[in-house]
């Protein structure tokens, strides 16, 4: 099976690196599904987006990113976020009461989206 040496990294910590077959990214020019073997490629994550990665073991890791770059080359992914969660770390009740309060601001409530967003995606497997 083909692999690529994938590393999600946000400002503060590796949030997770290790081989994989697949990552999918939500960029500003909409998903983008990478294999290996990709064309070298330089992207711009979206605000309050999420980022799957598929381990070569199968596992699904679903993660939370907001804002931040990503880089590919033929063996290698490299995702470089302000912020990033596991989705399994995520308070969905405290993200969904941020999308319901009015006076939150416009990064508030992007950063939500994006957590709910991911923890829905896990659940829906």
């Amino acid at each position: 099976m083909a692999e690529m040496s994938v590393d999600l990294v946000a400002i503060e910590r590796r949030l997770w690196s290790g081989k994989a077959s697949l990552v999918i990214a939500e960029t500003i020019e909409g998903q983008i599904g990478i294999l290996p073997g990709h064309e070298p490629l330089l992207g711009q994550l979206v605000e309050g987006g999420t980022v799957t990665i598929v381990s070569t073991e199968g596992e699904r890791i679903v993660a939370a990113v907001h804002g931040g770059f990503f880089s590919v080359t033929a063996s290698t992914v490299r995702i470089l976020a302000e912020s990033a969660e596991f989705a399994a770390d995520v308070d969905v009740a405290a993200a969904r009461a941020v999308l319901a309060d009015p006076n939150a601001s416009e990064q508030e409530q992007s950063l939500a989206r994006g957590q709910v967003r991911a923890a829905e995606a896990v659940s829906a497997r």
